[in-house]
């Protein structure tokens, strides 16, 4: 659902009202800017790739149903266009520090504890680029902005089961390799997925 005012506003960007259009998008440039960046890696490219999504999102507007969360659909959309982007370069970068306020929440750790936190940090970035896109599109939608199953599957044209062979298939994957990393200090890289099905 979206609220009043954001109704309003959409009801006036579909009779070509720009201005409306430009105060939705200034109500969630960060979250589409944040959802690029964890998906892309770089900022520049994460800036071209939420233009993108708003520029794309405008053009269906009048695909928009109400009933579903305005935020949802936008997501939907740059996570889509984020990961046309991944499949065309082939070789994704996940950038740590876009993640630092997520592992390290309490600025007053100390030394040792922030160490290791650094550490699992640096673990957690490599295997995250070894995931297929739509994997790690699955993993930032879940775990960084808490959508549902189905909330999933919409946003990438997924089943439900689907969705959740794919988180499954990624936290085993994840676990796997952080067991891997503790019993073998010496961590070869290496890619679960090379062999798995997309």
């Amino acid at each position: 659902m979206v609220t009043d005012t954001e109704a309003a506003w959409l009801e006036q960007a579909l009779k070509g009202d720009d201005e409306a259009y430009s105060r939705l998008v200034e109500t969630y440039q960060n979250p589409v800017f944040n959802l690029c960046y964890r998906m892309l890696g770089d900022e520049a490219e994460a800036e071209d790739a939420a233009q993108e999504a708003f520029w794309r999102a405008y053009q269906a507007l009048k695909r928009y149903d109400p009933n579903r969360s305005f935020i949802t659909w936008l997501l939907s959309i740059a996570a889509h266009y984020c990961i046309d982007q991944q499949r065309k370069r082939r070789f994704t970068s996940f950038s740590i520090d876009s993640l630092e306020e997520d592992f390290l929440p309490d600025g007053g750790v100390g030394p040792e504890k922030a160490a290791a936190q650094s550490e699992q940090s640096q673990i957690l970035h490599q295997m995250l680029t070894q995931m297929p896109a739509p994997d790690r599109a699955a993993i930032v939608l879940r775990y960084w902005y808490d959508f549902t199953d189905q909330e999933i599957a919409d946003a990438l044209s997924l089943t439900v089961p689907a969705v959740k062979s794919r988180l499954h298939r990624a936290r085993r994957a994840l676990a796997e390799q952080m067991q891997q990393h503790i019993k073998e200090p010496a961590y070869a890289e290496r890619n679960p997925y090379e062999s798995s099905a997309l």
